[in-house]
């Protein structure tokens, strides 16, 4: 099929911009969990629950990230190639696996509240960890799966502004239901937890009032067009083409949440209980800050899959290695001129302000000041190269570095940290950072090479039933 014409379509940073602006903000305002769980009467065990709790939000994340990343992919492509009949293919497909998924989270947060007490932490943590954990699953059950439909949407519509607006509404409710239910209301852990299943609600009205309008006027545009312009070429088979993509892209992101698990099993074998608790905490504040501070690149990764796979659809390859080559830069420099001496700045006054015990207030601004900006750094090229290489529906590659990172590397790097720094009476917190940047350093390096390659070997899509 010879490729239509195509309107101009704005550079990578150019489509990025409003979501560097929205996740930044939307972090810090979802972020408000651990200063709230600071202001509690017992603020270590509660700080210790949300960071046990960190693999289950990120499990939540990994199967949204790999439902929208594949949905965003193929409605992408379906744009580029003007093909309407494959756009209703895949929503009508995506709305099954949103059923699925929603229902499987509701069971987990019942099995999660009957297993808590089998944790090996302190009473107080398995208490706080009970609370927040099932209702967070809960909101993720009822409210945050049914956001991949209209996100996804705006996405492959190139529509980002609505993208942030509505993280920033998601962040803004978030903040205000903390507050009023742990200020006003007095509900504590709880209320933490009910605010943060509840914000989602917001983004989700913005995005899907938004896509709404979107599709009329796409519809309307398409209608007046040559036949000959548009794509005629429906999936086969589009709940395989779906899980494909999207299943190694769900992986991904649960092989990243099990790095929380691993850190905090390495902690609690490395220190006694009550040093335990200190890190623990620590390392949630670390963690927190470090995905904060690493939004502005998560953003720009995030409009690599619709930049690359419209682009792709639209034989426009000369536009994807130059745009990458960009995406690489920026994140460099926003490590380096931007993170590094920021975290340097905020690390002490930041963790003062999200802990109580001094302890923990002395760990966790190590860990902002060394281990955020290194991370950043190290973080960059893995988080760019694997959506572009969903964005061409090769889910593979971002699954096997994933794999190497979070499984093979690890656990022996982490642990190599931990006994080097305590050999030499540091933290063994920052001997676990520092080996965990060195693992994704060596991945980084890896994937980016694989990439190139990718790059090099493009070549235009032609007419697809597959």
């Amino acid at each position: 099929m010879t490729q239509p014409s195509q309107p101009s379509q704005p550079s990578l940073l150019g489509l990025a911009w409003p979501l560097i602006i929205s996740f930044t903000l939307r972090s810090l305002l979802t972020a408000v969990d651990l200063p709230y769980a600071s202001r509690l009467e017992d603020p270590d065990a509660a700080i210790a629950a949300i960071g046990l709790a960190f693999p289950l939000e990120f499990t939540f994340i990994a199967c949204w990230v790999g439902a929208s990343s594949a949905l965003t992919s193929y409605l992408s492509r379906a744009m580029g190639e003007r093909d309407a009949a494959r756009l209703e293919q895949l929503l009508a497909t995506a709305r099954t696996v949103v059923l699925a998924l929603a229902g499987v989270f509701g069971l987990c947060a019942v099995g999660c509240y009957f297993a808590a007490p089998w944790l090996p932490v302190e009473d107080a943590v398995i208490a706080n960890f009970q609370i927040y954990a099932p209702i967070l699953l809960l909101g993720a059950a009822t409210v945050g799966f049914w956001s991949i439909l209209p996100d996804s949407l705006v996405k492959a519509h190139h529509d980002m502004k609505t993208t942030m607006l509505a993280g920033l509404t998601t962040g803004i409710t978030n903040l205000v239901l903390n507050t009023l239910f742990v200020f006003g209301f007095g509900w504590g852990i709880t209320g933490i937890a009910i605010a943060t299943a509840c914000g989602r609600l917001g983004g989700f009205l913005v995005s899907w009032t938004r896509c709404r309008t979107l599709e009329a006027q796409r519809a309307a545009e398409w209608a007046s067009l040559d036949p000959s312009e548009l794509g005629h070429a429906p999936l086969e088979r589009p709940l395989s083409a779906l899980l494909k993509l999207g299943v190694p892209s769900a992986l991904t992101y649960v092989l990243m949440a099990s790095e929380s698990l691993f850190a905090n099993w390495i902690l609690v074998k490395s220190t006694s209980e009550q040093a335990a608790t200190a890190n623990m905490a620590a390392y949630a504040i670390y963690h927190r800050a470090g995905l904060l501070f690493l939004m502005p690149v998560i953003a720009v990764s995030v409009a690599v899959n619709p930049f690359v796979a419209r682009a792709y659809g639209a034989g426009q390859l000369q536009r994807i290695g130059q745009s990458l080559r960009q995406g690489y830069l920026y994140a460099f420099g926003y490590a380096v001129g931007f993170a590094l001496p920021l975290c340097w700045l905020v690390g002490e006054p930041l963790a003062q302000f999200l802990s109580k015990a001094e302890a923990t207030k002395d760990l966790a601004a190590l860990g902002i000041r060394y281990g955020v900006p290194f991370a950043a750094l190290a973080s960059g090229p893995m988080l760019l190269a694997r959506p572009a290489f969903e964005a061409v529906q090769r889910g593979a590659p971002g699954l096997l570095m994933s794999a190497l990172r979070y499984v093979v590397l690890a656990v022996p790097f982490g642990w190599v940290g931990v006994q080097l720094a305590i050999g030499q009476g540091r933290p063994p917190l920052v001997g676990l950072i520092g080996g965990l940047v060195a693992a994704t350093a060596v991945v980084s390096v890896a994937i980016t090479v694989w990439l190139v390659a990718m790059v090099r070997g493009l070549t235009p899509p032609g007419p697809r039933n597959a």
